[in-house]
């Protein structure tokens, strides 16, 4: 068999070894490169080590779900009509056959109806929109609890917060383009939010909707919206907040090998991009048999929309749930100032109350980082246990929303548990004020608890169940130690500093530091003070010198079980 030496470089003992000439790809490749430097770029990044937990794929899914929601919404776009004008029905859902309806409703119609797969593809949007929103909110509640929001990544906190906010926008517009009778009656029901605006809700109003509602604008406009302002908002964010995990690198739970100078996991290439591609294609295909076997937001069965009807029994969509519900168990509140009213009972749920919840969220990283004085970098995650009271208030805030959550579907819960609609929504008025403080308290307790519980197998091990009698007839149950990489993990905690406020008194008597570090030092207590602080490698390793120095007759035995 001869060999082919055309493309092996040639070399004599004169002259250099020249390699053969490279193909159009290579030398296009090499082109590229010694203008855009694109080799260094991708070969830094394509080996970036990611760590590999469970809890990160939730941020996972709210990026997939967010490509089902563009891929499935191009092919929405090719029929979708957005448009108010009225037509008659001439399709094939013979119950709406020769009624009037908007271009939008019917168009919606016929992508269920007439278009091959159309259905599949409307439901399985419908349905990525709702993980999008979900999948989003428990990622940012996964990021809360541990503590990834801490220093460098309150930027990148903000912007998930941003994000949450923008996907709920995007939810409300996409719903409410069908133009059946559930999306006219939100419509409906935010055309009064507006109006309740002091001195700018009728224009607002106006300028939404093209005139008074329904108007004939309003559909086009939240398409326009639906499909460009908002998608665009959505992609640069999270092309940000992606660009911010990669240059902070991913945070990673405390465990052997494990600093906060280094990252231990697998590269990008191959292994974490494998593992992300299969997890896409999870996330698509579950969306899929969601869209073909679930039905959701049947529009025919709504019929059109028409300003003298509204349907019995509506809901929005679960995203929306609270501040509906809110709404519904605020009291009838409303002033007069200069003969203008001034209505609370809208104003307060609808606009302050998430106005106030998207701050509170949003400061939450700043706020600690105030109490706590800590302007160190974190790239080891905390367990919930480890902060005690920011878990606490996370989860008191998680009552909130789930009882406002609740009260949004008060009118269900009457009819479907056969009770009082009106004692369902005093219940509601007042378990959002008394429950939060009762989860607040309970949780917090709890994490101390099981931080004791933590120092105590630190120390001590854990309980074998075996009892052991002495010589001199007491009896002591038998621990073992607990595994080396467990207890690197209890070990890694850190421990929490009271910040103290400048002591002492001036000469006329009046407390020395300023109020605010004062009031500083009081809230640093009160968030640390009744926390149990991790052993100190000193008290471990007295603690493992009392364990190796028990006594034969305590030690005896250890290695076997005990006789029956």
């Amino acid at each position: 068999m001869s060999l082919d030496t055309s493309k092996i470089a040639k070399s004599n003992s004169a002259e250099p070894a020249v390699g053969s000439t490279p193909s159009k790809a290579g030398a296009a490749a090499t082109w590229a490169d010694d203008r855009l430097g694109l080799a260094t770029l991708m070969r830094k990044n394509l080996r970036k080590v990611f760590p590999d937990h469970w809890s990160f794929m939730l941020g996972e899914i709210a990026l997939w779900s967010f490509v089902v929601l563009l891929l499935t919404g191009v092919f929405l776009t090719l029929w979708f009509n957005p448009s108010m004008s009225e037509s008659v029905y001439q399709g094939s859902y013979t119950q709406l056959r020769g009624v009037p309806m908007s271009d939008a409703y019917a168009s919606t119609l016929h992508i269920s109806f007439d278009v091959r797969g159309g259905l599949l593809v409307r439901q399985m949007h419908h349905w990525a929109a709702m993980i999008f929103v979900g999948s989003m909110m428990v990622h940012l509640m996964r990021v809360a609890f541990t503590g990834a929001f801490r220093k460098p990544r309150e930027l990148n906190w903000v912007i998930g917060s941003i994000l949450l906010l923008l996907g709920t926008i995007e939810g409300f517009t996409g719903y409410s383009l069908p133009d059946d009778l559930l999306s006219g009656t939100g419509l409906r029901a935010a055309d009064g939010f507006l109006k309740a605006t002091p001195v700018v809700g009728t224009y607002l109003s106006f300028f939404l909707f093209g005139g008074e509602f329904p108007g004939d604008a309003v559909i086009p406009r939240l398409y326009m919206a639906h499909i460009l302002l908002i998608p665009g908002l959505l992609l640069a964010l999270i092309g940000a907040h992606m660009l911010l995990l990669v240059f902070h690198k991913h945070t990673q739970w405390a465990g052997p090998g494990r600093t906060e100078q280094n990252v231990v996991g697998y590269p990008m290439l191959p292994v974490y991009a494998a593992k992300a591609g299969g997890f896409f294609f999870m996330v698509f295909g579950v969306t899929a048999l969601m869209g073909g076997l679930l039905s959701i937001n049947p529009v025919w069965k709504f019929g059109p929309y028409d300003p003298t009807k509204v349907t019995a029994g509506s809901q929005p969509d679960w995203y929306m749930g609270w501040p509906d519900g809110a709404l519904r168990i605020m009291p009838n509140w409303e002033s007069h100032v200069f003969g203008h009213p001034i209505s609370w009972n809208i104003l307060i749920p609808i606009q302050v109350l998430p106005v106030l919840m998207l701050t509170v969220v949003m400061l939450l990283p700043f706020v600690e980082a105030w109490v706590s004085g800590d302007k160190r970098e974190h790239h080891l995650l905390q367990r919930p246990r480890d902060a005690p009271t920011r878990t606490a208030f996370v989860a008191s805030l998680m009552a909130v929303y789930g009882l406002f959550w609740a009260a949004g579907g008060n009118d269900i819960i009457a009819t479907h548990l056969h009770m009082s609609l009106n004692s369902i929504t005093y219940f509601m008025r007042g378990a959002v004020f008394i429950a939060p403080p009762i989860v607040f308290v309970v949780v917090r307790r709890w994490c101390i608890g099981l931080q004791r519980a933590d120092n105590e197998r630190l120390l001590h091990g854990y309980e074998t169940g075996i009892i052991l009698r002495a010589a001199d007839g007491g009896y002591t149950e038998r621990h073992q130690p607990i595994s080396e990489a467990e207890a690197t993990t209890l070990a890694s905690r850190e421990r929490d500093r009271v910040l103290v406020a400048a002591g002492g008194v001036d000469d006329n008597g009046v407390a020395a530091g300023s109020r605010a570090q004062r009031a500083r030092a009081r809230i640093s207590r009160g968030v640390y003070a009744d926390q149990v602080q991790p052993p100190t490698a000193q008290e471990i390793a007295d603690a493992r010198h009392h364990a190796e120095g028990d006594t034969p007759a305590l030690g005896a035995g250890r290695d076997h079980p005990a006789d029956d």
